[in-house]
């Protein structure tokens, strides 16, 4: 067997002063992995990026537990308390928040900034990059390319490290089974659907928060299609609000549809997919007397529930007999590389990945072994965190869509 010792790392300090960083995928992660690096002495960063502009306009919301400062105040939200007392000790807690005390004031503070509210993605990305380029710092280099996979693995040196934030359809993530599945879909990635939906966010002039009782009775009248605000995603900056909802839609209706539309579009070719946020909005209006500021944005989703099985390289470093650049430069997926979860969690899940990775790979007192284990166990952990979040999601919106129907409930229901 390979040992790590053999890897072309030092035995010690495993990662050698002056380690260059590969950063694939210019995201809201990527970007923020880069800031990161960028800040810490040793370390020079290439950040390959396929999009020279930032064109994502769709409205996200940051999770507070990015900027807690507390394990009370990362525990804040009384559905994911019990996840996270259940899969991490108080000591890992406290150890995030004390990565946390390392990372730049600039950065932090736009991070501070997004958690507010709603942000539209772009202006995330845009802020980030700027932050990188104007640091005057000669530790990053930015290239705009598409980098296919087999580039990425044969463009590694000794002492190399590779972090994939390419997003959902991974560039590197099925190639980190080992076997002649390597590089196979679906080699190294564990998945789960859960729905299709599509996703609709709208400004609305006046102040509007949503509970599971306004779910409820604001979705009386749709009997087929229900228009569901997700928990926490109104946000009221003092002069409008933000919603974002989902409406459950068939396999068939996704097939038929854009990736993006507006409601307009959606009216006339899905009039009853339209109805039902229609009705949810006309009630809105008749509750708070506001009206809607611009038109709707929306984008159909399969909702998937997944995982890489194995989110760094650590058994490629103890493959025998493989000159593959994978048994000499430890790789990293981050973010939805690595995992993803439905209901508007990934993004949050992403930032915070970065920050725990950045925060290892700076321990230069780590062993190479027990970084790439340490990875694999948060990550895991991660997802098992955002595994029972999002299971419970979708039970209790299945339990909604069928309330009004008592047999469909009942079969719905598992008791004792």
């Amino acid at each position: 067997m390979k040992s790590v010792r053999d890897s072309g790392f030092a035995t010690q300090a495993n990662l050698p002063s002056g380690n260059r960083v590969h950063v694939i995928g210019a995201g809201p992660v990527g970007l923020l992995i880069t800031a990161l690096f960028q800040s810490m002495e040793g370390f020079s960063v290439r950040l390959y990026e396929k999009r020279p502009q930032y064109t994502r306009t769709r409205m996200v919301k940051l999770s507070s537990f990015l900027v807690a400062d507390s394990v009370e105040s990362y525990c804040a939200d009384h559905i994911d308390a019990e996840n996270l007392a259940a899969v991490f000790d108080v000591a890992e807690i406290e150890e995030t928040l004390a990565f946390r005390q390392s990372i730049p004031d600039d950065l932090m503070s736009l991070i501070r900034e997004w958690v507010k509210g709603f942000c539209p993605l772009n202006t995330i990305e845009q802020a980030l990059s700027n932050l990188i380029d104007n640091r005057g710092s000669n530790r990053v280099e930015r290239i705009v390319t598409n980098v296919t996979a087999e580039q990425a693995i044969t463009m590694l040196g000794p002492g190399d490290i590779l972090v994939d934030c390419t997003g959902c359809k991974s560039l590197i993530r099925d190639h980190l089974a080992t076997g002649p599945e390597s590089g196979n879909k679906d080699a190294n990635t564990f998945n789960i659907q859960l729905e299709y939906a599509i996703v609709v966010t709208f400004v609305y002039g006046q102040q509007y928060q949503c509970n599971e009782h306004c779910k409820y009775y604001k979705n009386e009248q749709n009997l087929h299609y229900k228009f569901i605000p997700a928990v926490d995603r109104t946000f009221y900056d003092g002069n409008l609000t933000f919603v974002s909802g989902i409406v459950n839609i068939t396999p068939e209706d996704f097939e038929t549809m854009p990736a993006t539309f507006d409601g307009q579009w959606l009216r006339i070719n899905f009039p009853q997919v339209a109805g039902s946020m229609d009705n949810f909005i006309d009630k809105i209006k008749q509750e708070t007397h506001g009206e809607i500021i611009g038109d709707l944005d929306i984008v159909r989703i399969p909702l998937n529930l997944y995982r890489a099985r194995n989110a760094t390289n650590r058994n490629w470093l103890a493959a025998e007999g493989n000159d593959h650049p994978f048994t000499t430069s430890p790789v990293f997926v981050v973010g939805d590389s690595a995992l993803g979860s439905p209901y508007f969690q990934s993004i949050s899940l992403g930032l915070e990945s970065a920050m725990h990775l950045a925060a290892l790979i700076g321990q230069r007192n780590l062993q190479l072994a027990d970084m790439l284990n340490r990875y694999e166990l948060y990550m895991y952990k991660q997802w098992l965190r955002v595994y029972m979040r999002s299971k419970m999601i979708k039970h209790n919106k299945d339990l909604l869509e069928t309330i009004d129907e008592p047999l469909r409930l009942l079969e719905l229901l598992h008791i004792y």
